[in-house]
């Protein structure tokens, strides 16, 4: 129900995750409303209908000429994210854009802008950061309990068997969409230092055949901080077992960990052992996390604060995946400077 107060969103893009992010706000985020969709394709009017929702858009410049609508939830594919974030800053709308907000530094670099001249909220969706065991992991690095931080990991393994179509996958998704959430949990737990140095390694484990045409599903990168921590993350398409994201920060005082595939804490035990439920979906893993992004994309609006996750978050993670894909490219490792990398 509207009232006075309420934070009116819209969204753009009914794909899967918009599906679920858009179930989300409807239903369950405290001051926020949803009172558009808009998407080219049936899937908005499918998606209005379910929720209640009367307006339903096949173009997000209708959703922007809006009156109606103060922020939108842009989650289309990665390669409109930085248009679309332009238009809607530019229509003076606060905006939540899905990782990665760019593919490409200068493009980082205009949604920032536009959102800076505009004086509107720009949060980007990585979602880690408000998940509880990244949250408690972060808060013991504050408070010194780790130490310095000296050696750090961070996980992601999509749930398989690998059903998808290779030539259907953007060269560099692994970088891009994929270990762009690692390279930010490294940063998020690692506070106050910035990645100097990346090399990485990456191939076609899982369908070889899919290489030459530049296919890559399996990916580990060293990042290396001017702090001197050393970090690892890694990568995979096909966990047999379920989704799989974890993190682990080892410092001169201790070491936290944070993650894991349960989808509960419950164990069974029977005549074939003891087992445990894991996750599927990383709408069921992480989802107080998107609850929590979304409710502090509100909060932020609503009281006129920066958002929790920066442009400039999303451009320091943005920069090490093109760093990363420059490495295992040439088998090298790449530097990074205060504007970008050397390439």
């Amino acid at each position: 129900m509207s009232t006075k107060n309420s934070v009116r969103l819209a969204l753009i893009g009914a794909g899967r995750i918009g599906s679920s992010h858009a179930e989300l706000i409807a239903r369950h985020v405290p001051g926020a409303e949803l009172v558009a969709i808009a998407d080219p394709t049936p899937s908005g009017e499918r998606l209005a209908d379910l929720l209640g929702i009367d307006i339903a858009e096949t173009s997000a410049a209708a959703i922007l000429a809006r009156a109606d609508v103060d922020a939108v939830v842009i989650t289309t594919p990665a390669r409109t994210h930085t248009e679309l974030v332009v238009a809607a800053a530019e229509a003076g709308k606060h905006v939540f854009v899905e990782k990665p907000m760019a593919i490409t530094l200068a493009d980082a670099d205009r949604a920032i802008a536009a959102a800076g001249a505009a004086n509107v909220v720009l949060q980007v969706g990585f979602n880690r950061r408000f998940a509880a065991g990244w949250i408690a992991a972060r808060a013991a690095i504050d408070s010194g309990r780790v130490g310095t931080p000296q050696l750090l990991r961070s996980v992601t393994r999509d749930p398989g068997p690998f059903t998808a179509d290779p030539a259907r996958i953007p060269p560099g998704t692994i970088f891009l969409e994929t270990l762009i959430h690692d390279f930010d949990a490294l940063a998020f737990l690692n506070p106050g230092a910035s990645p100097t140095r990346v090399t990485a390694i990456a191939d076609a484990l899982i369908r070889p055949d899919a290489k030459a045409d530049g296919h890559l599903d399996t990916a580990v990168v060293t990042v290396e901080f001017d702090n001197g921590a050393i970090a690892v993350a890694e990568a995979n398409f096909s966990a047999l077992y379920g989704y799989d994201v974890r993190a682990e920060v080892f410092g001169s005082g201790g070491m936290v960990t944070a993650g894991n595939a349960r989808s509960s804490d419950m164990t069974y035990y029977g005549p074939g052992g003891i087992g445990v439920d894991t996750a599927r979906r990383d709408t069921d893993l992480l989802r107080d996390a998107y609850l929590g992004e979304f409710v502090a994309f509100v909060n932020a609006i609503r009281e006129g604060t920066d958002a929790p996750v920066t442009g400039q978050d999303a451009r320091t993670a943005l920069t090490v995946a093109l760093a990363a894909m420059e490495s295992a490219a040439t088998a090298r490792s790449v530097d990074i400077d205060a504007t970008g990398f050397d390439a």
